[in-house]
Parts: structure tokens; sequence; C-alpha cells
């Protein structure tokens, strides 16, 4: 029920932190993996490791802010693997000040990526998942998107935006076999989360007082929801937002 032999999943800004951590779980599970990111370097660090579990890799450029590139990059999968039955919207970035410091650019750079981003690239990949006889969208929000936040408004509107458009898709596309659904990751040990520790210890220590669990995830933690919403087991599931979180959001 589990088992991803034979598809391919396209995991956007996967070659770090939690997109990484999703597509290592989608290729242990058997999938092909493409990963579309901008920094070549990391990516093909990426592919060493996915490469590692004996299924097939590609690694493109991908921009999601640029319908071109989104294109393009879709184009090259279906090129190389023939389908894809599996996109993971996970690129993303974050930008952290109080809501009255941010400037335009600043909020059009973050709903470019998290929004406007997400929502390119599912519709890219529509037609292909049609001519399939269906596919699964794996979104990545937030837990942001249930929550408020002082020093993130942008991301946390953009990743509202993100579980809205989730449900939508899945309320269009369920008639071509589509599953769309999201991931809404708490907090979690990467690139972009990393510096909290470091300069701001007691924000730090007083979210790992609320997890349950009693620690901060780590990426390979998103791994079982994504090949669970990967795969069959997930056929009767569409237009959900499932918190993996360790039980912050339970509070």
């Amino acid at each position: 029920m589990f088992d991803l032999s034979g598809k391919v999943a396209l995991v956007t800004g996967g070659n770090g932190g939690i997109g990484l951590g999703i597509a290592m779980g989608l290729a242990e599970a058997g999938a092909g993996i493409a990963v579309a990111a901008r920094d070549q370097s990391k990516t093909a660090d990426a592919l060493d490791q996915i490469g590692k579990l004996g299924v097939k890799t590609m690694g493109l450029s991908l921009d999601v802010t640029r319908e071109t590139s989104v294109s393009s990059a879709i184009s090259q999968v279906a090129q190389r693997f023939g389908r894809v039955d599996i996109l993971v919207n996970n690129a993303g970035t974050v930008i952290r000040k109080a809501p009255e410091d941010v400037t335009v650019d600043e909020w059009d750079q973050v709903h470019d990526t998290n929004l406007r981003g997400t929502f390119l690239c599912a519709r890219e990949v529509h037609p292909l998942m049609v001519r399939a006889g269906g596919g699964k969208i794996i979104n990545i929000g937030s837990m942001t998107s249930v929550f408020g936040s002082d020093w993130v408004a942008s991301y946390a509107a953009s990743k509202g935006g993100v579980v809205q458009l989730t449900k939508s898709l899945a309320l269009s596309w369920a008639k071509d076999n589509i599953q769309v659904n999201a991931i809404l990751p708490g907090w979690i040990h990467t690139r972009l989360t990393a510096g909290i520790k470091r300069d701001h210890p007691k924000r730090y220590s007083s979210i790992k007082s609320r997890i349950p669990h009693g620690r901060w995830g780590e990426p390979a933690d998103m791994a079982g929801a994504a090949i669970f919403l990967a795969s069959k087991a997930s056929d009767y599931v569409t237009g959900v937002s499932l918190p993996v979180d360790g039980g912050y959001t339970s509070f």
C-alpha cells in the first residue's frame, strides 16, 4: 500500500532541509526522484545521498517564482522520466521582521515563492497527471498556517494561503483522480531555522518547552507523512492539512 516503486516524484527545494528529508523518504519507498532547486552544488550533494538508495534521480534548476522556469523544469522531468506522479511543493523562504518593518518587496518575495510558486508548479503538473490517470500533490504549509506569528507575518499569511489553495485544488481536481493535501511542519531544524537557537535562545527554549514530544523536529520526521500522502494509502484523502509537529499545535 505504501510502495512507490515505478512512481516519479518531483520535489521543489529538495536539496536540503525538509525537502531533502521528504525526498529521501520517497526514495526509500521506491520512487524515482527529481530534485528541483536553485543551488546546483547543493542539488549535486543531495542526489549523491538519494542515489545511494538505488533509485533513478535527476537534478534541475528551478526558480518557482518564474513561470517560464517552472514550465521548463517540469517539461525536463517529463522528458527524462515520462511522467510526474508526485509533486512536493516544498520550495519556500522566510523573512523574520516585525510586520511594521516589512517592505513591500520583502512581502512580495515571500508570497511569490511560498504561494505563487506552489500554484505555478501544481498548475503545470496538472495535465501530466490527468494524462496518467491521477496523481498526488503535497504542499508544504506550516504551523503558522494555523497560528499567527509576531515576527513572520508575511510567511504566516503565505502559508495560510497554501492551505486554502490546497483545499481549492483538491475540490477542483478530484474529478481527475488527483489528491491534493498539505503537510504542516512544526519547528524543524533546517537552514531556515538554524539561527534561532543561536540568536534567540530564550525563544528557542520556549518553543521546545511547548512541544509535547520534548524536542524540535528533524527533516526526516516529515518522511512518513509524505509517503502516506504520496501512496495508494491516501487515495481517499484529499484537501487535508496534516500537522507534523510533535504535538505543538495541540495546545
